[in-house]
């Protein structure tokens, strides 16, 4: 059981079979002690925003070069200190289980090379850059990036992700100012799954809150990944996100009986939920669409060459709607509709249901304790590992 940054680090490194129990809340961005480790902790070689803004503002460094220089390398050297102490090495054959009420804040859960992972019943929140970088030649006005995912996939396989909640907790990128025209924007995505991983399912979570949400696939360049990227994404809600729920590239999505909402005086935000990327084959089906009046059902699908797609079943505020029909109403070149890949489901229930069932049974509060403790013995721990989680499981307020 950890309780601890320092605790989680060491409990989940290496590849011995493990199951590692969250309790409590851990915050990244403390030391060994529990003090608070502020943005200004990590500033390196006299940065500081102030003189970043300065440097790179567009009257003084103009519009068409990024940023170089003794601030930029101050900016690089001050996000590498943060990362060194935010980013947290995930092993292979890793069971981690929050408790009841439990949260890892700040963090980046860093799945690098590995098998055989399991993350489940956590809150997770709030992987703040310190330091964004600012790229002036990214759009007409130059565009803010930020490093951090709260669970980022890179050749890795075998993953699944259940029953968490994943936001920005209070410091969402929709409240940061606005500099040179462009939101500052401190968080990058929530669950990427990229770098030829493969075989992962995200099921039975609570995403909501953020822009760039889960991106499959990093680059068009990345032929690589053809073949791989094989992702099943279910009984999920998506809430009063941007977009990228998921973008795909290359890879083989299967996403269904999905959640998608997006509350009244979210239109601003919101670009698309399903992104149709380079050689992407996306599955559709079955998904709950909720939507205010100022999004239209053609805004769902957004589109950057993709091959191949296959869109059926899905209810938009109650009624049955044709999706891609409506992005190609609205929207040139057209979409062809293409089958995408057979697709195998255990539990599909109807569109209809969807709202319902994944109300009562998504994000981290509707594990029960009985599924707490299928996972701990499905695991590989020693018996007293496996003992700690039933009696965890049965004294917490998890189910």
């Amino acid at each position: 059981m950890v309780r601890t940054r320092a605790e989680l680090a060491a409990a989940i490194s290496g590849n011995q079979p493990k199951i590692v129990i969250v309790s409590g809340r851990i915050d990244a961005n403390t030391d060994d002690a529990g003090n608070k480790l502020e943005c200004s902790t990590y500033d390196r070689n006299g940065y500081s925003l102030e003189n970043y803004l300065a440097a790179y503002d567009p009257a003084v460094w103009g519009r068409t070069t990024r940023p170089s220089g003794p601030m930029e390398d101050a900016r690089k050297a001050s996000q590498q200190a943060q990362s060194a102490q935010v980013s947290v090495t995930v092993g292979s054959n890793t069971t981690l289980v929050g408790a009841g009420g439990a949260e890892i804040s700040g963090a980046l859960l860093r799945l690098q090379g590995v098998s055989n992972v399991i993350i489940r019943g956590l809150t997770m929140n709030d992987a703040y850059d310190c330091y964004p970088a600012r790229d002036p030649t990214d759009g007409a006005t130059g565009a803010w990036n930020s490093e951090y995912d709260l669970i980022a996939q890179r050749e890795s396989t075998n993953v699944w992700i259940d029953h968490n909640d994943f936001s920005d907790g209070d410091s969402p990128d929709s409240e940061q100012p606005s500099y040179f025209g462009e939101q500052y924007q401190a968080h990058d995505g929530l669950l990427d799954v990229t770098n030829s991983s493969d075989l992962v399912t995200i099921s039975y979570n609570r995403v909501h809150d953020h822009d760039k949400t889960m991106l499959v696939g990093s680059s068009d360049s990345r032929v690589a990944d053809a073949g791989k990227l094989r992702v099943t994404v279910h009984h999920n809600e998506f809430r009063n996100i941007g977009q990228r729920a998921p973008r795909v590239r290359y890879g083989q999505v299967d996403v269904y009986n999905n959640h998608f909402v997006q509350d009244s005086g979210s239109g601003d935000e919101y670009i698309y939920s399903w992104g149709v990327g380079r050689q992407s084959q996306l599955v559709a089906e079955r998904n709950a669409i909720s939507l205010p009046a100022d999004i239209s059902p053609a805004e769902v699908i957004g589109y950057w060459g993709g091959t191949q797609i296959t869109e059926n079943d899905n209810l938009v505020n109650g009624t049955p709607t044709d999706l891609l029909a409506a992005y190609n109403a609205a929207s040139d070149p057209d979409i062809p509709e293409v089958a995408a890949f057979p697709v195998t489901r255990r539990t599909v229930h109807p569109a209809r249901a969807v709202p319902r069932v994944v109300e009562r049974q998504a994000g981290p509060k509707n594990i029960g304790v009985r599924d707490l403790i299928l996972v701990a013995a499905d695991g590989s721990g020693d018996a007293t590992t496996v003992q700690d989680a039933v009696d965890l499981a049965a004294s917490s307020s998890v189910g």
